[in-house]
């Protein structure tokens, strides 16, 4: 038999096998380099293809986007050649380096991006993952998705590393305000942001999801070297469950730590330093603090509180927290209704001021905790210590299912982030890295910043935060006004899109495997036929 009959039979097989409903076999392995028409070879992918690219350089010198769709059982995979490092480069500050237009089941893998302006923008997207990607020295923030009416569906943002922005700064800034667009049901894990709080850095925020978001987890992340705060998160006004805030590790946080208006799940953090309060619960926008959990953290803080929480209007619950305040409260309670809240199994320094009684014990950093100091970064552990005053001191009512390692606490009422090990910490030992999960174990994916007085009033709110510098497409959020207690007016320049020269367009690589035309029936009755005379 000849190749060319062996292709004609593979050729039918594939097609019987879509007709039948097994996987078709269309999908191309499509090689890319820095001098091939990349863009176009992606916008060129179909359901099952992979985009690889090649180590090296690729300078960008017009508007790069795409708007691509996969499928669930075959995604799209933009990926770098096994072994190799591709790098987007684009010199021209006024313009983003990547514009994901749209994408639908889209995996983009192991590719670093630097300068332009918005590192990656996406302005429509559901089921996409941005895996082991490097993202930095960006004049804008590093990953946005905040274009007006959007939803972003199942985001997968993972093990990715963000690094020196510029202007608005944020690491990532996903949603709008107002509840002008939103994220949901996403994933954020085991990123690595830091440095977001450059001289020309107006906001800077490490990982900020905006209002109406819902149904969020951010987890097993190390945020440092922020602006802003490491982690903000406003209320999900109402359009769906709570977001989640777990097992991050966060210090030398600009404003505060982990900053949430509402409708949050905040457990098993590490804050070691934040200019401000470690985590902070106050209004912001629509949103005041409501439907929130701020169970099993650890804070170590030089300076102001390591717990606040103002402007309360319904059920908070703060437990099994281990919070030391150096000069500060361990938790703050500010003005508003407190009658909703629960204080139950924390220990700490610095004592609980106003609020509820109870629920609180001190403690002392230098004998509860392995290696704890107020020096604000790692090295440091803040593993309990063999008897110190954290071990089986929570309330066993609000202990979590794990820990700071993933560990199962298996209902041990231990406090702060970590679960009592006699033989000590059996996880990662916290650095300025990827966190690490060295026995394989980790994540199965399943008021206003700014604010310095002790009222939570009179916060500089966000500037600018929607449009990077010449952008002249459609989309953004458009201007985004203060949230009423102090703060400015955010800016006006977000219409979104990159002022890119060029349409983008290309010719293709050229390289593709297969032709994509399904046979006709009249082909498949020809193909049939030959198949049977072959078995005669």
């Amino acid at each position: 038999m000849t190749m060319r009959s062996y292709a004609w039979i593979l050729a039918g097989l594939s097609t019987i096998g879509a007709m039948t409903g097994a996987s078709p076999a269309w999908a191309a392995v499509v090689n890319v380099g820095p001098g091939d028409d990349v863009e176009g070879a992606i916008n060129a992918a179909q359901p099952g293809d992979e985009i690889v690219l090649a180590g090296g350089m690729y300078t960008l010198t017009e508007r790069f986007s795409f708007d691509i769709a996969g499928t669930e059982g075959q995604p799209i995979i933009i990926r770098a050649a096994d072994g190799e490092q591709p790098h987007l480069h684009r010199p021209d500050a006024a313009q983003n380096i990547v514009d994901i237009d749209g994408a639908t089941w889209v995996e983009i893998r192991g590719i670093e991006f630097s300068g332009g302006s918005a590192g990656i923008r996406i302005s429509a997207a559901d089921h996409l993952t941005i895996e082991d990607c490097e993202i930095h020295d960006t004049a804008d923030v590093a990953l946005r998705a905040n274009d007006g009416g959007v939803t972003y569906e199942s985001l997968h943002i993972v093990h990715n590393h963000i690094h020196d922005t510029d202007d608005t700064g944020e690491g990532m800034y996903l949603g709008c305000n107002n509840d002008g667009c939103r994220l949901a049901n996403s994933v954020i894990e085991r990123n690595w942001v830091h440095h977001t709080n450059g001289p020309m850095v107006v906001q800077g925020d490490g990982i900020e999801i905006k209002e109406g978001s819902y149904g969020n987890v951010i987890r097993d992340n190390v945020i440092h070297d922020t602006k802003y705060p490491c982690i903000l998160t406003y209320s999900t006004a109402g359009n769906g469950p709570p977001n989640v805030i777990e097992r991050n590790v966060l210090w030398n946080c600009g404003d505060h730590g982990i900053q949430s208006a509402a409708d949050a799940t905040i457990r098993n953090n590490i804050i070691l330093s934040a200019n401000v309060d470690g985590i902070a619960m106050q209004m912001h926008q629509s949103g005041s603090p409501d439907n929130l959990e701020v169970v099993h953290n650890t804070i170590v803080k030089s300076t102001n509180d390591a717990i606040s929480l103002r402007n309360a209007v319904g059920d908070v619950l703060i437990a099994n927290n281990a919070v030391y305040a150096q000069s500060g409260s361990a938790i703050f309670f500010g003005a508003g209704d407190t009658s909703g809240v629960i204080l139950a199994g924390n220990v700490g320094i610095g004592g609980v001021s106003g609020g509820p009684g109870g629920g609180y014990v001190d403690g002392d950093p230098t004998l509860d905790l392995v290696d704890g100091h107020f020096g604000g970064a790692p090295p440091i552990d803040v593993f309990p210590a063999p008897g110190g005053a954290l071990i089986g001191a929570g309330d066993p009512a609000y202990v979590t299912a794990d820990d700071f390692n993933t560990t199962p606490r298996g209902g041990v009422a231990d406090v702060g982030a970590y679960l009592f090990d006699p033989e000590g910490n059996p996880g990662w030992p916290l650095a300025p890295e990827f966190k690490d999960f060295p026995d394989g174990g980790g994540s199965d994916t399943d008021g206003g910043t700014g604010d310095t007085g002790s009222d939570g009033t009179g916060g500089v709110d966000e500037t600018g935060g929607n449009g990077s510098l010449g952008d002249t497409g459609t989309g953004g959020a458009g201007s985004e006004a203060g949230d009423g207690t102090g703060g400015a007016t955010e800016g006006t320049g977000g219409t979104g899109g990159s002022a890119g020269g060029g349409d983008g367009e290309g010719g293709g690589c050229g390289c593709r495997s297969t032709d994509r035309a399904p046979l006709g029936g009249a082909m498949l009755m020809m193909l049939l036929g030959f198949l049977a005379r072959r078995r005669r």
